[in-house]
This record gives structure tokens, sequence and C-alpha cells, in this order.
């Protein structure tokens, strides 16, 4: 089964950092929070039938290969129509938490919210190609119609990743940051 870390190496983090024109620290950082805190925020809209509806369906749109080394492959505007559905109007409120966890996390310096949102386009792409591999295992078709509770299997597959099942009650970092970090402002996104 595969895990945030394998999804982790994906993240063009050293292109990331260059075109950011920041540290590749303070990039890594930022990935370290970004890439966990897409998949509670698509966990948490998962919870709802109609959430893990529109989910997998966008996780049965091609967005190419998962393997991009470069920022310049990357759809950055279609990154930015998923981060407004995954949290809605409280993107910069989720921004904040998430540079003050990248920050209090590690030792790379400042992570800012201006610096989470502009990676967040970056790496939600990345995630949903990723997530379209594990769960359609590289099929680009619509999924069968899957189970309505708490999310069905991409509920199930996100609540995996996040250490604990669909409700995500583990101890562990990644676990915690569905309820610890981002706390309630998960949730507001489009269902």
């Amino acid at each position: 089964m595969a895990d945030l870390s394998s999804l982790l190496k994906q993240i063009p983090v050293a292109d990331i950092a260059e075109q950011l024109g920041i540290d590749e620290s303070v990039a890594e950082a930022a990935v370290q929070q970004v890439v966990p805190g897409l998949v509670a925020g698509l966990a948490a809209n998962a919870e709802d039938p109609k959430g893990a509806a529109s989910l997998e369906k966008a996780l049965s749109r091609d967005r190419g290969a998962v393997h991009k080394k470069k920022v310049s492959e990357i759809d950055t505007e279609d990154g930015k129509k998923i981060v407004k559905n995954v949290y809605g109007d409280k993107q910069d409120a989720v921004a904040t938490k998430l540079a003050a966890s990248a920050t209090k996390a590690s030792d790379a310096g400042d992570v800012t919210g201006d610096i989470i949102k502009q990676i967040l386009p970056i790496v939600a792409p990345i995630v949903l190609a990723w997530l379209a591999e594990q769960f359609l295992g590289g099929k680009k078709e619509e999924p069968a119609a899957k189970e309505e509770s708490s999310g069905g299997a991409i509920g199930d597959l996100l609540g995996d990743l996040l250490g604990g099942g669909s409700s995500s009650g583990s101890s562990n970092s990644t676990g915690d940051l569905l309820g610890g970090i981002l706390g309630g402002l998960l949730g507001g996104g489009k269902k």
C-alpha cells in the first residue's frame, strides 16, 4: 500500500525552491506540510457523499503523468481550482496554519502563508494525479459507484494515507494534521 512518503517523493522540491526564489530547506518544510494538508482537506470533503463523488470524478480526469520534475510542466491554473475546491473560502486560514506548522516542525526558517499559498497550486495537481494512480490503478475512467458511507473507497484511501482509516483517529503526526493543526478549518470546500 502507498503512503505519504511515496507521494512526497513525487514533488519537485528543488525546482519549486528555484521558481519561488526561496531556500530549498524552506520549500521542503513547506511541502512536508502542504501535501498532508491537501490530503486532509480531500479527506474532509470526501466524508460527505457528494464530496466523495466530486473527488472521484476529479480523479478520473487526466492530469498527465505524476512524475513532473519542473514546475513549468504543472498546470498551476488547475492547481488553483483544486485548492479552491478543497479549502473553499478558508484558503488563507489553512495556509497560515500550515505555515506555522512548517516553521515549528523545521529549522528551515520562516515558512510564510504566502509561500504556502504559492506552493499549494503547484503541488495540488501532482497530489490528484498520484491519488488517481492509486485509486484507479492508472486507468483514466469513471470509477464505479462506490458505497455512500463516509467517502467510500476514496475516503478509505485518504484515511489510510493520513494514518487511520477514513476518520483519522491516529496519533501519528500526519493523522494529527486533520484534527489538530487544521482543526475545524477543513470541510469548507466545494462538495
